[in-house]
C-alpha cells in the first residue's frame, strides 16, 4: 500500500484549514465589507452559511486543487514540499516578495486615491482581515494558480501540442489567470461601493484594481512554478497581511 506523500498531507491540511477559516469568517465583523453579507438579506442563518462555506471549500476547492496538484506534478512543477526547494525559497523569499508587493499596493493606493474619485480601497475590519488574508491566500491560489494554470497547460501543451512550447504557454496562461483573478474582484467591490453595474466604477479605480491584482497574480503564479504551491500561498498571504491587515488598521 502506497504511503501518502508529505506534499499531499500538507495539501489536505491546507484545505481543511481553508474550510475552517471560511466558516469562521462568516461570524466576524466585516466593517466596510458588511454590504456583502447584510444581516437582513442572508439566505440562511450564519451557522448554516458557515457549514455551506466549509463544504464548498472542502469539496469544490479541495477537489479542483487536487486535480491541479496531480497535473502540476505531471508537468514537472515543484511539489508542495519538494526536496529540491529550500525552506528559504519556499517560505522566506515569498514572504519578502509578498511584503514588497503589499508596499506597492499601499503606495499605489495613496497616489491614486487623489484621482480615482472613490478614494482609498476599502478593507475588511480586523480580525476579519487576518482570517480573510489566509482564506484568500489558500483558496484563491488553489483556483487561479494550482488548478487553472496546470489544467490548461496540460491540456494545451502536454496533450494537444505533445509537450511543446510549455514555457511560452505557461507565461500566456499566467497573464490570463492574473487578469481573471483581477476581474473576480470587480463584483464584490461593486457591491461594497453600492454600484449596480461595473460600468459605474470609475475607470481609474478599475485600472487600479486590475494593476494591483494582476501584479499579485503574476508574482504568485511565477513563484508557484519556481518553488511550488506553498510559495504562491506565501506571496499572496503576506501581500494581504501588509495590505489588508497592517494598512487596513492604519
Amino acid at each position: 500500500m502506497n504511503k501518502i506523500s508529505l506534499s499531499i498531507k500538507i495539501y489536505i491540511l491546507l484545505v481543511v484549514l481553508l474550510a475552517i477559516l471560511a466558516a469562521i469568517y462568516i461570524f466576524l465583523p466585516q466593517g466596510s465589507f458588511s454590504s456583502i453579507l447584510p444581516e437582513q438579506s442572508l439566505p440562511a442563518s450564519k451557522p448554516i452559511l458557515a457549514l455551506v462555506n466549509a463544504a464548498v471549500m472542502l469539496i469544490l476547492y479541495g477537489g479542483l486543487g487536487f486535480i491541479g496538484l496531480k497535473l502540476s506534478q505531471k508537468l514537472d512543477f515543484p511539489k508542495i514540499w519538494d526536496e529540491k526547494v529550500s525552506n528559504k525559497q519556499r517560505l522566506l523569499t515569498p514572504a519578502l516578495i509578498g511584503g514588497a508587493i503589499g508596499i506597492v499596493f499601499i503606495l499605489t493606493d495613496i497616489v491614486l486615491a487623489e484621482f480615482n474619485i472613490i478614494g482609498h480601497i476599502p478593507h475588511p475590519q480586523f480580525p476579519a482581515s487576518l482570517v480573510g488574508s489566509a482564506t484568500a491566500g489558500i483558496g484563491e491560489e488553489i483556483i487561479f494558480r494550482l488548478f487553472f494554470i496546470p489544467f490548461w497547460l496540460w491540456l494545451i501543451s502536454y496533450v494537444l501540442l505533445k509537450n511543446r512550447w510549455q514555457n511560452l504557454i505557461f507565461w500566456i496562461l499566467l497573464v490570463i489567470s492574473a487578469l481573471i483573478f483581477s476581474a473576480g474582484h470587480f463584483y464584490s467591490m461593486m457591491i461594497i461601493l453600492g454600484f449596480t453595474s461595473i460600468s459605474q466604477i470609475p475607470l481609474v479605480f478599475l485600472a487600479e484594481l486590475v494593476f494591483l491584482n494582476s501584479l499579485l497574480g503574476i508574482f504568485s503564479g511565477y513563484y508557484f512554478r519556481k518553488f511550488g504551491f506553498l510559495a504562491a500561498v506565501g506571496v499572496h498571504f503576506w501581500t494581504d497581511i501588509v495590505w489588508h491587515v497592517i494598512w487596513g488598521i492604519i
